[in-house]
């Protein structure tokens, strides 16, 4: 049952596969995250963004992340005011900053010197100088997997403080009529276990800004969530705490904001996959493929991320046959989970649940083999809403102009 709705239900009635959010448990981990922050809490919306997310997590008194032009077209077009809007983006292009600027947003993430250039020609051009924080990278290690870091001195993002970029991009932008600088940025990496790395990023972020006396400073996002069995992770209301205390010890008088994204929509979601073929080698292993795979979830295949799997029928049911359950993908590593346990009784037709898929599948999700992208349910005191249809074979050419 999610949000009070059978989910063998919800797949004979809207096909699968198919992301099932439970409502509820959105409204929550936002308000988890307002109680500690207020309006400096700020949903990352790269982890899961739709018109209905958008308009939830205003609803529940959160600001928005966007980190595209696209991003921000949906938030946007949900209803969400610019001001309550967040430009993200390592390589906004003009395009994108004036759109930003002409919407009215509340801050530009401003990552390098070519943007600080960009946002000179377009207010010169006559547009309103931006309200922007400056992305630090503060040299901390989030001990999570390479392409999600981003803390390191190493990495594509923000301006390095090691180097003394960062303070030339302060100056910068304290001298400038083209910026109103309002604060400071850092974001470590995402799937983060260890909050104490969060702790040493605000540490070296609060003793850089401090000279400058900047109202606002953003330690991002990247609070970890379990996934399987044996993981444990810190609530929102926990990891905000641990960043207060430290604020506070460091006498941080700028306003702290954060970013959750896959903390807020992971866990809210689970993935319902109907079983198509079962393939059994003796003394090999079991292959169980589905529906989907790699073009709904491709976490498995990118970071080697892992999931539990459960039958819809039997939630609760004894998991004693072990399986790799992949994808359709005409790729061999196109699996979802590499070691599932399931049922023994599984078979052909058996709809299959992956919990914890609300972050991270529905915005990375591809046409490879030109599937048809998954449709999007929201769940709430026993009424199944579609709130994103499954596209259909016309969606695939309609921008095919042949």
């Amino acid at each position: 049952m999610i949000g009070g709705c059978d989910t063998v239900d919800i797949a004979a009635e809207f096909g699968t596969p198919v992301f099932v959010y439970d409502e509820e448990h959105l409204r929550a981990r936002c308000r988890e995250a307002v109680a500690a922050f207020g309006e400096h809490a700020t949903y990352a919306s790269k982890a899961f963004l739709c018109k209905a997310m958008a308009r939830l997590v205003h609803e529940e008194g959160m600001s928005i992340d966007v980190a595209t032009g696209g991003e921000l077209s949906i938030a946007l077009a949900a209803g969400v005011p610019g001001e309550r809007l967040v430009m993200h983006g390592n390589n906004k292009s003009v395009d994108e900053l004036a759109m930003a600027i002409d919407a009215g947003v509340g801050r530009i993430v401003v990552d390098s010197f070519d943007e600080l250039d960009r946002l000179d020609a377009l207010v010169a051009a006559g547009r309103a100088a931006p309200k922007v924080l400056l992305r630090l990278t503060p040299g901390v290690e989030a001990h999570t997997h390479e392409f999600i870091s981003t803390g390191q001195d190493d990495s594509k993002f923000g301006f390095t403080v090691s180097t003394g970029l960062a303070e030339q991009a302060v100056k910068r932008a304290l001298a400038s009529d083209s910026v109103e600088l309002v604060g400071v940025h850092a974001h470590i990496g995402s799937q983060v276990f260890r909050v104490d790395s969060f702790g040493s990023a605000l540490e070296v972020v609060a003793a850089f800004a401090e000279p400058f006396d900047l109202p606002e400073l953003v330690i991002g996002g990247g609070l970890g969530v379990a996934y399987v069995e044996g993981e444990e992770s810190a609530t929102i209301s926990q990891w905000s705490k641990i960043l207060l205390d430290t604020a506070s010890s460091l006498g941080v008088t700028a306003k702290l904001g954060i970013e959750p994204g896959r903390s807020i929509a992971a866990a809210a979601a689970v993935t319902l996959y109907t079983v198509g073929t079962i393939k059994e080698l003796d003394g090999i292993r079991t292959y169980i493929a589905v529906d989907g795979g790699m073009s709904d979830n491709p976490r498995p295949v990118l970071y080697g991320s892992g999931y539990e799997t459960m039958l819809a029928r039997s939630a609760v049911a004894e998991r004693s046959l072990k399986a790799r359950v992949v994808g359709k993908h005409c790729e061999s590593g196109d699996l979802l989970v590499r070691e599932a346990k399931l049922p023994a009784d599984v078979s052909v037709g058996d709809i299959i649940i992956t919990p914890v898929t609300g972050a991270y599948g529905h915005s990375m999700g591809s046409n490879y083999n030109k599937v048809l992208r998954p449709p999007v349910v929201f769940c709430s005191n026993g009424d199944a809403r579609l709130v994103v249809r499954r596209e259909t074979f016309d969606d695939l050419v309609q921008t095919d102009l042949g």
